[in-house]
């Protein structure tokens, strides 16, 4: 039996332990997303061991490895074949792994335009409640069997069950890449953005700052050039996107919580103290404020959007509507009836 196998067995055991004992789990990699979530107790169940590539096909746009992998060397295997994560996953600190990756759902400047990690998960291996390796969705986009199981695994921090496997679509990286920083306020910055929401315009990224509109032009080059010479601007170095995504920009800095808000593209300036980033084309929105997080809540669910903190002091989940919180409880007994794996991280009642 392999060393990976073996690895498997201890956490499927440790799973089964757990159950006999009636002993919360938890899930952690490098733990790089623990600012996020409910704090939570536990013994600690650690993918990190399980780790690896264990296939990829780079002319069939499929990679799967252990969920201990580290994104890093995910990433240095696609960048050698040309190819990358479209969904542009933020590390948020070293060694984040691929299982913690699919946990958070967290994705980076790109995810207007190429879509969410949940839209490039095709399969995944599940340890689940019942004490069970369970084996859900495939390598191949046409194989559906239990491929809503697996993008459920994406975004549920570990709720659901231990992740030890991930099966990923990838894709090509563009051929030229371009930035440029055009100074505008945010009110023009908001509806030029709208205004390009409708054209043939090769852009991947946009954010504003408060003081200048960022954009990343991908393509080929002459849409990319073609784009260009129409946007003007001055070109930026393009490591500015990375710097956005780890949360290293001048932006993050300091002592004020910080506060992601999810809101329509369309949904202007949002009425709220504090200094506010406009990221994703608008439909995403940083906050870093000492308002109360009821006010800031109240804002963006005027707006139509909803709010998550990051490691601001408070509950960093939003309320759920009472429907979709019984959809939740019915997944959550299904997966893990008996609430063994990070009871309480996402939300109170599970």
């Amino acid at each position: 039996m392999s060393m990976d196998r073996d690895i498997s067995l201890d956490l499927l055991e440790q799973v089964n332990q757990a159950l006999n004992q009636n002993t919360p789990l938890r899930i952690q990699g490098s733990n790089s997303k623990a600012m996020l979530g409910r704090p939570i107790g536990g013994e600690i169940i650690d993918t990190r061991k399980h780790r690896g590539i264990v296939s990829y096909d780079p002319t069939e746009l499929v990679l799967t490895a252990r969920a201990g992998t580290p994104l890093v060397e995910i990433e240095a295997a696609l960048f050698e074949a040309g190819q990358m994560l479209p969904c542009e996953p933020p590390h948020l600190g070293a060694g984040a792994t691929l299982g913690g990756m699919v946990a958070a759902g967290l994705s980076g400047p790109r995810r207007p335009w190429a879509g969410s990690v949940r839209d490039y998960v095709l399969g995944t291996r599940v340890i689940t409640g019942h004490g069970k390796l369970l084996r859900f969705g495939g390598e191949v986009m046409k194989n559906v069997a239990g491929y809503d199981v697996s993008r459920l695994m994406a975004g549920s921090f570990g709720c659901l069950g231990v992740l030890t496997e991930v099966s990923l679509k990838v894709l090509p990286r563009p051929r030229q890449c371009l930035s440029l920083r055009l100074p505008m306020d945010r009110h023009h910055a908001v509806a030029e953005l709208a205004e390009w929401g409708q054209q043939p315009l090769p852009i991947s990224a946009a954010c504003h700052d408060g003081d200048a509109l960022y954009l990343r032009l991908e393509g080929g080059e002459g849409s990319v050039q073609s784009a260009r010479q129409r946007l003007g601007g001055d070109e930026l170095d393009s490591r500015f996107w990375g710097d956005l995504r780890e949360q290293r920009l001048a932006f993050f800095q300091g002592p004020e919580p910080l506060w992601r808000l999810s809101v329509p593209l369309a949904a202007g300036e949002l009425d709220l103290p504090g200094r506010q980033l406009i990221d994703w084309g608008g439909a995403q929105r940083w906050l870093k404020s000492t308002a109360p997080a009821r006010q800031i809540r109240e804002q963006a669910a005027k707006a139509g959007g909803h709010v998550t903190g990051y490691a601001t002091g408070e509950d960093s989940s939003a309320p759920l509507p009472a429907g979709l919180l019984r959809y939740h409880r019915a997944l959550k007994q299904q997966l893990d009836p008996q609430g063994v794996f990070n009871p309480g991280r996402l939300y109170p009642d599970l």
